[in-house]
Parts: C-alpha cells; structure tokens; sequence
C-alpha cells in the first residue's frame, strides 16, 4: 500500500509534465552572494494579520526576521549565515518566540562546477527547503506540505557536495549529516520534534540526503530523497527500549519529487513527498509518541502575474493564485497506534500577491480547510468549555514580506 501510494505521487507529478511548476533561485543566500566585498549583509522577513472563522479569533504576528551575513576569505572559500527571530520577541520562562541560528556554514569552491559546504547546513529536499524568502512564494503562510511532512526549514550539522554536470541539464547534491530523535517525536508534529537543528546533537546515528535536478528553460524538475536513524543513544539503552541503535537504526525514510515552470505571466509548480517510518511500533512502546509508519503529502499552484504585459523586467507584478495542499500525516499507523482523523487535511488556498518591487511583497488569501473528524480516543480531560471540534474551516490572511 505504501509504495502503491508513492509510485501513485510521483506519477500524478510526471505526467502533469511542464504545466505544473515556478522557477526560483537555488538558495535563498545566492541572492546575496559575494563578489567584490568581503562582508555582505542582507536579510528578510514577514507579519501577518491572520482571522480564524471557526474561533471568531484574530492574530498579529511578525512571524520572522532573519539576519544575513556572509564573508569571503577569498576565491575558494566563504562563509554564510542567517539568524533568524521567530514571533518578535523571546521572553524567559514564557512559550513562544524562538531565536535559532538557520543556516552557519563554510563554502569551499572547488571547481566553477562543483563545491562543499560543511557546518549547519539546509540539504537541498523540495522546492522551500532552500527557497523560502517571503517575495518567493504566494500566500502569508508557507505551503503545509513543507511544513508539517517535509519540516521546512530542515537544518543539520554536516558536510555536503554540490554540483553540476558538464554538457547535461543536470544539478546534484549528496550531504551526510546528523540524524533524527526518536524520543522527540510528538503525536501531530511530523519529523519536526526529531530535528536538533544544531544543538547537542548525538552523532551516533547519521543520515545521508541526496538531490537530482534536471532544469531545461523554463522547466525545472527534482527528485530528492533522505534517509536517517533516530537513535542517538548507546547500544545498551538501546537495546534496554526495544529499539534499534546503530549509525541508521530505526530509521526514517523520506522521498520527494517536484516540478516547476514559468513563461511569460504563467507560473505553476507542484510536489509530492512520502515519509517512511517502518519501526514506529518500537518507537511508540518506548516513547508512548504515537508516532505513524506512513506519512504522505501533495500540492499543486497556479499562478498568473495579471501586470506581465504591461511592464518592463523586474517592475511590479500583481500575481494571482490558487493551491491545493493534501495531506495525512498518520496515513498508516502501527498497531499501537492510534489513528487521528484531524491529521488527515485538504487545504485549498487563494488570493494575490502585490510586488511593487522584487524584494517587497504585499500578500493577501484566503485558506479552505478540511479535515477527517476528531478520535474521541484522543481526547484526555477534555475542557467542558471548548467548542466542538468542525472538521470544515477557513483562515483569512494579510501581510507583508521582504528580503534586502
């Protein structure tokens, strides 16, 4: 059911064929990529005004400001950065707010078609992964897919390989980094949990990422995969929790493919993405995580820049959207698992996005959400107050974004 389900994903992508992507930059710090200094500084971020129709709640949020910097020692080596500011602000002993640094790593050129990065390093796994300033995609929020199922944005210590292939429309990566935490792992949370992003991470078990783009024109297509272990601890712990250790032990397996086209005021792309969590019984006997064997997700969008004729390159565009998102992140569960309908999510997302310039963006949509209906099996001390849970929804978004 499980490979039935990928090959049914990867198919939907490939036959779609050049209808359904957008092509971007490969790195949000390419942007600002050194040349004649020595430092760069650069930066983005966004806020949001967000309305809950279910709730009758409204929200104001920065959600992000990031800090860029950058340095080149010389010719063959550089270094990059990006510290970023999660919800304005960090206050001691209260939830919210996060200051984490996203990307630090060193660049070794070591041809003009191949170099390594090594430090906290984002491996190149879907479309925002790597590409995910706020003037680069549609919508206040970023896709849900690359969010929940591929935990965008997926940070590690490692050292990675990228290049290109003389002659051939190709680009490649490979990267070995630190793996997951098992015992992270939250019910409704995905991978996200399991992630160190850089901070006291066990390298006893490691994982290795991989990437393939074939880019021709206007079109843009990647396969990109990574497999990992989730047990940090030591062979007799381990052992002591039923689970196994080792550099892959108990491991999670993730795959992706994507595609992206633009020509003329058309732009469309579209993804899906599997994940693979084969040991996830023993993960629940020794967490009690609730943590699912098969995670999948799909999106696609199309868009339409309604100013493409009237103006000159790199002017204002005024770009016009709609994206299906699909999602279930508890598709399969083990057998001590219990099964969470509200996982099991559609998302249809509309609305425009106002570039009086390339680097600023005006943003405006509305979010349609469906989901599967609440386990009562779930449900511990529930609040005699709270409303009943409406498996229908919508989220009204305004806001604004920006890179420099």
């Amino acid at each position: 059911m499980q490979a039935k389900t990928f090959t049914l994903l990867l198919s939907f992508l490939f036959v779609s064929g050049s209808l359904f992507a957008q092509v971007t930059s490969e790195d949000s710090l390419n942007k600002n990529s050194l040349s004649t200094s020595s430092t760069t500084i650069g930066g983005y971020g966004d806020a949001f005004y967000q309305r809950n129709n279910n709730l009758g709640t409204s929200k104001v949020d920065l959600e992000r400001f990031v800090l860029f910097t950058g340095h080149k020692f010389n010719d063959k080596v550089s270094f990059f950065s990006e510290l970023e500011v999660e919800d304005a602000k960090v206050t001691g002993g209260e939830s919210g707010g996060e200051v984490s640094v996203e990307q630090a790593y060193l660049k070794f050129n070591l041809n003009p078609n191949q170099y390594i990065v090594a430090g906290l390093i984002i491996p190149r796994i879907g479309i925002l992964n790597e590409n995910h300033l706020p003037n680069t995609f549609n919508g206040n929020e970023r896709n849900y897919v690359e969010t929940f199922i591929i935990p965008t944005t997926w940070r590690e210590l490692g050292v990675g390989l990228f290049g290109s292939i003389n002659g051939l429309p190709l680009n490649y990566s490979v990267g070995l980094m630190n793996g997951l935490n098992g015992s992270g792992f939250e019910h409704g949370d995905g991978l996200e949990s399991g992630k160190f992003e850089g901070k006291n991470a066990t390298a006893n078990n490691l994982a290795v990422t991989a990437s393939l783009q074939y880019y021709q024109g206007n079109f843009k297509a990647q396969l990109s995969g990574y497999y990992g272990g989730t047990v940090g601890e030591s062979k007799r712990k381990a052992d002591s929790l039923g689970l196994n250790s080792g550099i892959f032990g108990t491991p999670v397996a993730l795959g992706e493919g994507d595609l992206q086209y633009a020509k003329g005021g058309f732009s469309a792309r579209a993804l899906a993405t599997i994940v693979s969590i084969p040991d996830a019984s023993n993960i629940n006997r020794a967490f009690a995580s609730n943590t699912p064997q098969t995670e999948y997700g799909a999106y696609l969008e199309l868009a339409y820049d309604l100013l493409f004729l009237n103006k000159r390159p790199h002017e204002q565009q005024f770009i016009v959207f709609a994206r299906d998102e699909r999602f279930d992140m508890n598709y399969q569960i083990p057998s001590n698992g219990i099964y969470d309908g509200t996982l099991d999510q559609n998302h249809i997302v509309a609305g425009f996005s106002y570039l009086p310039n390339k680097n600023v963006i005006i943003k405006a949509d509305v979010r349609f959400i469906t989901t599967g209906k609440q386990n009562p099996d779930l449900i511990v001390n529930p609040n005699p107050a709270a409303v009943p849970y409406q498996v229908n929804n919508n989220l009204i978004d305004l806001g604004i974004g920006f890179s420099f």
